[in-house]
């Protein structure tokens, strides 16, 4: 009867073990890989949505968003020790397919399109933070604090 009982609590720690792992952390979706043109009408397809583009619009955007999709790919396809010598070339280029864009927005839009990016940008911030570069600045919980004497 002992041998019975020593077995069950054995078996039942180790079930205890098995199932104490932390299972709701989420496995990280691949995401599809995408050509240029899929990347460019996607962006444009998410404007149109969101600003309601016209399709004289439509077609310039996805004009833009085609060459920044392009030159994504290429700078990607590139050795990893070119790339970091070519950031101020990246940022301007990416200033001047921002720049085109908005030439081809009215004022309206551009203000919305403002909005998203800024949204965008706050909610990629969080989604940062909660992936534990936040999780640092708490202090420390202590549960038996030294008497103040």
């Amino acid at each position: 009867m002992k041998k019975l009982i020593l077995t069950i609590a054995v078996a039942v720690m180790g079930f205890t073990a098995v199932f104490a792992q932390d299972s709701t952390r989420r496995v990280r979706r691949e995401m599809p890989k995408l050509t240029a043109e899929q990347r460019a009408e996607k962006a444009t397809g998410m404007m149109d949505k969101k600003l309601s583009l016209t399709a004289d619009q439509k077609k310039k955007v996805y004009a833009i968003e085609l060459d920044r999709a392009k030159k994504v790919d290429a700078y990607r396809s590139e050795d990893k020790s070119a790339m970091k010598g070519k950031m101020k070339e990246r940022k301007a280029d990416m200033d001047k397919s921002k720049a085109d864009l908005e030439g081809v927005l009215n004022a309206d839009q551009k203000t919305k399109l403002e909005a998203f990016r800024s949204e965008a940008k706050e909610k990629a911030g969080k989604m940062r933070r909660g992936m534990g570069k936040g999780k640092r600045d708490k202090a420390p919980v202590v549960s038996n604090p030294p008497a103040q004497g």
